[in-house]
C-alpha cells in the first residue's frame, strides 16, 4: 500500500465536528484573532492534542486552491454576450484566465471550461462558484479540477 496521501472533497456538514473546529482554530491563528494555540483551542472548545493531531490534515477547500490553476466547468445558455459577462465576473475577482474552451451550443446550451490562476482572488473559491451559479444565463458552474 502506498504512503502517498489521498485527498477527498467532503461537504462540511458530513465532517465530524472536530475537523470543523480544527479548521476554525487554524483560521483564528492565521488571522491573529488568537495569538496562541492554547487560546485558539479554548475559543473553539477542542483539546490541544486534537488540534495537533489533525492540524496538517484539515484545510478548507478554498485554502487548498489558493495560488493554483483551477478549471471551472460551466453550462451556459446560448445568449449573446454571456461568455463576455462571465469573463468580466472572473476579472472582477482577480482570477487570471489561462484557457477557455467551448463546444458548439446544442439544445440552447454550451459547455465552457475556463482555467484560471487563483492566487489573487478577492473572494473565496466557494464564493466564486456561488457567484457564477447565481449569474444570469448560467445553468450550472462547478470546479472541475484544481
Amino acid at each position: 500500500m502506498s504512503n502517498k496521501p489521498q485527498y477527498y472533497i467532503v461537504e462540511a456538514s458530513a465532517l465530524p465536528e472536530v475537523f470543523l473546529k480544527v479548521a476554525e482554530t487554524k483560521r483564528l491563528l492565521s488571522t491573529g484573532e488568537a495569538s496562541t494555540v492554547n487560546e485558539a483551542t479554548r475559543m473553539t472548545d477542542i483539546s490541544r492534542s486534537a488540534f495537533y493531531k489533525y492540524r496538517d490534515a484539515v484545510m478548507p477547500f478554498q485554502n487548498m486552491m489558493t495560488g493554483r490553476i483551477v478549471t471551472f466547468q460551466l453550462l451556459l445558455h446560448d445568449e449573446p454576450g454571456l461568455l463576455s459577462h462571465i469573463l468580466q465576473v472572473l476579472a472582477d475577482v482577480k482570477a487570471n484566465i489561462m484557457t477557455i474552451n467551448s463546444i458548439v451550443p446544442t439544445n440552447g446550451t454550451a459547455v465552457v471550461t475556463i482555467s484560471a490562476e487563483t492566487m489573487d482572488l478577492t473572494v473565496s473559491l466557494e464564493d466564486l462558484v456561488r457567484i457564477l451559479n447565481e449569474t444570469h444565463g448560467v445553468v450550472k458552474a462547478d470546479v472541475l479540477a484544481g
